[in-house]
Parts: C-alpha cells; sequence; structure tokens
C-alpha cells in the first residue's frame, strides 16, 4: 500500500472523510493542506529531503480566501507536481460531472483515478486507492459510456455546428462560417440534416434541449 500520501481539500468536512479512508486503508504517513501552493511547496521539500510523497489526493476548485495563490485550481496544482514528481500518482475527489472534463483530466493531467463526491464515496475512494497502488488506471465507468458515445458520433465538424448553435448564429450564418473555412457540408439542407441526426443521438426533442445537453457533458 502507499506510504505517504498528500489531501488537499479546502473543505475540513471533506478532509475528516479522507483521513478516515487513509486510516481504514493503514497508511502510514499522510498530510493535508487546504492550499494549492503550499501542496505543491510540500512536494517539493519533501523530494528534497528524500521522502517524496508517492500519492496526491486533491480536489479541482477551492474558495478563494484573503491569502493570494498562484496556483488556482486542482488542476494547475496536478501538472506543476507532475512537473516535479513525473511518478506521483494523482486522484481527483470531486463534484464535477461532465464527462468530457474528466476525460480531459486523464489525457491532459494524467490523473490515474478519479472520485466523485457522493453518498458512498468514501467506499469508492477506497477501492480507487487499491486499484492504483496495484497498477491499475480508474475511470468512472459513466465516463466511459458517455466518451464513447461522443467518439462513435461527434466529429470536429458536429462539435463546431454545435458551438455556431450555442452561440446563436442562425443556420444560414453556420453555412456561411462552414463554407469559408472549407469544412463540408456546407449547405444549409446539409446542416439540418446533421442537427436532426445529433438531436436524435443524444435524445433530445430540439436544438435548444441537445444545446444543454452537450453544455452538461462538457463538450461545450
Amino acid at each position: 500500500m502507499f506510504k505517504k500520501v498528500l489531501i488537499v481539500e479546502d473543505q475540513e468536512v471533506m478532509n475528516q472523510g479522507i483521513l478516515n479512508t487513509i486510516k481504514e486503508l493503514n497508511i502510514p504517513d499522510f498530510d493535508y493542506v487546504m492550499y494549492c501552493d503550499e501542496a505543491l511547496s510540500r512536494i517539493r521539500t519533501a523530494l528534497e529531503k528524500k521522502s517524496p510523497y508517492d500519492l496526491l489526493i486533491a480536489d479541482l476548485s477551492f474558495e478563494k480566501d484573503h491569502i493570494p495563490q498562484q496556483l488556482r485550481n486542482g488542476q494547475e496544482l496536478i501538472f506543476e507536481a507532475k512537473k516535479v514528481l513525473p511518478e506521483l500518482k494523482t486522484i481527483v475527489f470531486s463534484v464535477e460531472k461532465k464527462a468530457k472534463i474528466i476525460d480531459d483530466l486523464y489525457k491532459t493531467y494524467k490523473i490515474d483515478g478519479f472520485v466523485s463526491k457522493a453518498r458512498r464515496d468514501g467506499q469508492d475512494l477506497k477501492s480507487t486507492i487499491r486499484k492504483i497502488f496495484n497498477g491499475e488506471t480508474v475511470i468512472p465507468q459513466e465516463v466511459l459510456n458517455t466518451m464513447r458515445h461522443i467518439s462513435s458520433e461527434f466529429d470536429m465538424y458536429d462539435m463546431k455546428l454545435i458551438e455556431l448553435l450555442a452561440k446563436g448564429h442562425k443556420q444560414s450564418e453556420i453555412s456561411t462560417y462552414l463554407k469559408e473555412h472549407r469544412m463540408l457540408p456546407y449547405g444549409i439542407r446539409s446542416i439540418e440534416k446533421r442537427l436532426s441526426e445529433l438531436r436524435d443521438s443524444l435524445g433530445a426533442k430540439n436544438n435548444i434541449e441537445m444545446i444543454v445537453t452537450c453544455k452538461d457533458i462538457g463538450l461545450i
């Protein structure tokens, strides 16, 4: 099991829950901090003392207060921490629900696991820690399902259609944009047909509902 863990969470109640999980796993050495800048400083100091952390558990969002911070969120902390200690295992413990954003955490920030803050998050966190220690990358099944659907149904053309539609562009304006950027097909009938197919794919009754759904999963 992991020997040394750093927890970064600015909500004391959540901190206590994570600490209980760490204790149940008999992890001997753990620290927790409420600020990302302090977390990065501790990671650097521990490495200099040849006693590095081997697991980082971090939230994504942190409330601003009177103490100025250079690192604004968990993503920035993970990015900088990986530069200092590339082999550091990382778990994001967050209320984030958008599948695309969570997927980007794996692809861009190379996290090892994501645990959603919920009713049974203690058990989920414990299971995730064990799996990561055994060499697994733990991706929530609902995120995998959503991203598989997106990758099979949506390409760059589709993403651009929805993005322009969400910005309030009329179909004639979308057609002009696609033509100017040499994106085919750019005919209005083709655009109408593809939007209809995308609505059906997402189970949306109209364009507004489709845009809301795309925002909910983090596509736009």
